[in-house]
């Protein structure tokens, strides 16, 4: 019955102060919802185990050329580290990096192919759901025509069905036997939620080149063999090899945990991401906390007058606390309700940036974990007073009226209350601003071109299907005289990767006539094919020669090349005209007709030296295979994506065995780019505005308290003739002590923090110290204008009324 009424007295009190009880609710279930759905991302990103056996004992292998260079096996080198190496009980060669039309009944699909090496399952020590994975020998030409599903593709492309396995698909224009279906949670590379695994296909260029690098590697220790035992013997390997193959001289070799490699760039921002949202987590319970300190204050006059009527100590603690759990469970609920929310609001943003982000759901223990710190917050925050007011003398607090809570030390507790929320505030607000601008500076970086207006388009040809055909004339070039009649189609072009989204292949290089570059060190070359249209598309400015055209540039004549500027800087030397020298390049040197201007090829780096060779130039019999991968680029009178129906219904008409896939704008594929910059931003940002809100909700509860308390203080300095300036500077000192104390604390903080910050951002005090004294400027403006209300207040109190109130 007692606990019943002190629910009713919860509810009674609540309804009496419906401003502090949303103060209090929204500060729970703010904290709450957004530290359970960071907190959530990164359970499944970092926490939660990798779907693998021992998946400590599995490693990505890296290896770098001696320039530093990361550098992959070529298919040589993964024999020879098979046959060398004692320290793993499988390595395994893979290639995750195209797509693979899957010709089915209903029609043709695309998806992401995992080209494997016969032993790659037993790397990871999975068995299949259904059926069997790769056996010895299956990675040879003529036995590699097997395959195995993804258990998302075999649900979601051949409806779950059982007879699946041992029925027949083609796949690139080659029929493969489907032999297995890996269990559910199974994916490698981790994100390829859409992956089916078959041997690996190469060409005999591919098989027999030891300087074509083009394979990733991945092992399983050897029982009782540690990593560091592992990667020494790899780096003596490789210095044998060295020795037996000179151009390989000087490579070393690092062992990445698979964990460190799944993450892979995205580790450090939600390192900083974990900090910032236990940032928040405290500010949240900081708030709480003064908020609930305030009202144990305010609530002493009521409290006295209780125990003077009978009430018992007990009852009174009970009666307090009672009412921080209903604000604790209604602002919990509050909580999980925005969860929710954020995690579907922003799943596209996760599941983008992150390789787990497909796997991040709200979690349990997380949650409850969320709850539990809110409740004990508030149980800790209200014990205190609670405890206090339930021991103090009914009729000295009755003597002492509306003065209690005034002694200096309640004063400090809450003035240092203040203090630490806006410290934690300026951290995160600091925060917030630089990942703002790094994410600004990436998407108005100077590209080299203007992506307004661009449309692309992946396109993955069937080898098999153009094998011995010319997929120039049969294919390409009929798709760009259709795509250049769609109304709103102004230009149209094709390169094998667009600029931003990735770095493309790479070679040597070396000038006809100039000295040979030192012993084992690379001078690259980005290394791209593209039509003329391109160059027009991407609006490319010559600045010597001419470009490509397919007139001139045909498979029976000279082979030419247009390059960028950066290289001309890198190869060329000053004084020598770059057009009419030409690159070695097997036995008929390649001439450099034209130099354009530079693009970038990333969008986190510089540009780097570019060589564009023409489509038109490949030989006929060879065009299905060197041009399987390409991209449509596409420059539009209007809206890029307003074509998208017409573009369908061309590529249906040019081959209705290609799946069409999406395009993208080249705004999309830079705004794809920095996802997760775009991620941190949002986030950061959240943050950022929560961080302010709950200080500039401590600030003006604060001051409010302070001022309804002064009554009698303001109303007798009113009385004796204090001016209602001098009172409103008077609050204003204290607000201003509050905010400074905070703003050094923050600063303090934010500088201690600048390691981990450069993580993520890059800092430069001349460029960003403009910028951050401005953030801390607006902070300090709006948390003045937060107490100017309180402040007014307490300037215009009426000495009369406040001294009949005594």
């Amino acid at each position: 019955m007692q606990l019943l009424q002190d629910l009713g007295y919860a509810f009674r009190q609540l309804r009496k102060t419906p401003g502090f009880a949303v103060a209090v609710i929204a500060t729970v279930g703010l904290t709450v919802g957004l530290s359970t759905t960071v907190f959530s991302v990164l359970d499944a990103v970092f926490i939660r185990p990798l779907p693998y056996r021992d998946a400590d004992r599995i490693f990505s292998l890296r290896t770098y050329s001696p320039q530093g260079y990361t550098q992959p096996a070529s298919y040589p080198e993964y024999v020879d580290w098979r046959r060398e190496m004692k320290s793993f009980s499988a390595l395994a060669g893979y290639n995750s990096f195209r797509g693979v039309n899957a010709e089915l009944p209903t029609g043709a699909v695309s998806l992401r192919a995992v080209a494997t090496s016969a032993n790659f399952f037993d790397v990871f020590g999975v068995k299949p759901a259904i059926g069997r994975v790769f056996e010895p020998g299956e990675e040879d030409p003529g036995r590699n025509n097997v395959a195995v599903l993804s258990d998302e593709v075999w649900r979601n492309v051949f409806d779950g069905k059982t007879d699946a396995v041992g029925s027949k698909v083609k796949l690139d224009g080659r029929l493969y036997t489907i032999v297995g279906v890996m269990p559910p949670g199974f994916r490698f590379p981790i994100s390829r939620t859409d992956a089916i695994y078959f041997p690996l296909v190469m060409s005999d260029g591919q098989r027999k080149s030891r300087g074509s690098h083009w394979l990733p590697t991945v092992a399983r220790l050897a029982p009782g063999v540690s990593a560091q035992t592992a990667e020494q013997e790899f780096n003596a390997v490789l210095a044998r090899l060295g020795e037996a193959f000179p151009n390989t001289k000087g490579r070393r070799a690092k062992l990445i945990e698979l964990a460190t490699f799944t993450t892979g760039n995205s580790k450090d921002a939600l390192q900083l991401l974990f900090y910032a949202v236990l940032t928040l987590a405290a500010l949240g319970c900081v708030n709480l906390a003064g908020l609930l300190l305030a009202r144990g204050v305010r609530l002493q006059h009521e409290v006295a007058i209780r125990a003077a009527l009978g009430a018992g100590r007990w009852r009174l603690v009970r009666q307090i606390l009672s009412e921080c759990v209903l604000y604790s469970v209604l602002g919990g609920a509050l909580g999980v309700l925005l969860a929710y929310g954020l995690l579907q609001g922003t799943r596209v943003l996760i599941v983008a940036a992150l390789s787990r982000g497909a796997e991040a759901q709200i979690n349990g223990p997380v949650l409850a974990a969320s709850l539990g710190v809110a409740v004990l917050t508030s149980l800790l925050a209200g014990l205190w007073p609670a405890i206090r007011l339930s021991a103090t003398s009914g009729a000295v607090t009755l003597r002492a009226g509306g003065r209690g809570g005034m002694d200096r030390g309640q004063h400090r507790v809450r003035g240092a209350f203040v203090s630490v929320q806006v410290a934690l505030a300026l951290v995160l607000l600091i925060t917030s601003g630089l990942v703002f601008q790094a994410l600004a500076r990436l998407q108005h970086a100077e590209f080299g071109f203007n992506p307004a207006n661009i449309l692309t388009d992946e396109v993955n040809l069937a080898p098999a299907a153009y094998q011995n055909r010319d997929a120039v004339a049969e294919f390409y070039r009929p798709l760009l005289e259709k795509a250049r009649a769609i109304p709103g189609v102004t230009e149209a072009g094709l390169i094998q990767m667009i600029p931003i989204q990735n770095w493309g292949t790479n070679s040597d290089i070396q000038i006809v006539g100039q000295p040979p570059a030192p012993a084992n060190q690379e001078r690259l070359a980005e290394y791209r094919m593209v039509t003329p249209g391109y160059f027009r598309v991407f609006g490319l400015q010559l600045v010597r020669g001419r470009l490509l055209d397919d007139k001139l540039d045909t498979p029976t004549s000279a082979p030419v090349v247009v390059v960028n500027e950066c290289f001309v800087e890198r190869f060329i030397p000053p004084g020598l005209d770059p057009i009419g020298q030409a690159i070695a390049a097997g036995k008929t040197p390649t001439t450099i007709v034209g130099v354009v201007k530079n693009l970038r090829q990333n969008v986190f780096g510089p540009p780097l030296a570019e060589t564009d060779y023409p489509i038109s130039q490949i030989p006929a019999q060879f065009t299905g295979q060197a041009l399987s991968s390409t991209s449509l680029v596409l420059k539009t009178a209007g809206p890029p994506k307003a074509i998208t129906q017409d573009l369908r219904r061309t590529f249906a008409e040019v081959d209705k065995t290609l799946p069409f896939r999406t395009p993208q704008s080249m705004e999309d594929v830079i705004a794809t780019a920095v996802t997760l910059q775009r991620l941190e931003n949002w986030l950061f940002g959240s943050f950022a505005a929560l961080a302010l809100l709950l200080a500039l909700i401590g600030l003006y509860g604060l001051v409010s308290h302070e001022v309804e308390l002064s009554r009698r203080d303001m109303g007798i300095r009113v009385a004796i003739g204090a001016t209602r300036a001098s009172i409103f500077g008077l609050v204003y000192r204290r607000v201003g002590l509050m905010l400074l104390g905070g703003l050094v604390a923050g600063s303090a903080a934010a500088y201690a923090a600048r390691k981990l910050l450069a993580t993520v951002v890059t800092i430069q005090a001349q460029r960003d110290l403009a910028s951050l004294i401005g953030l801390a400027a607006v902070f300090v403006a709006v948390a003045l204008a937060a107490a100017f209300l309180p402040a007014r207040r307490a300037a215009t109190v009426d000495p009369m009324k406040s001294l009949r109130a005594e």
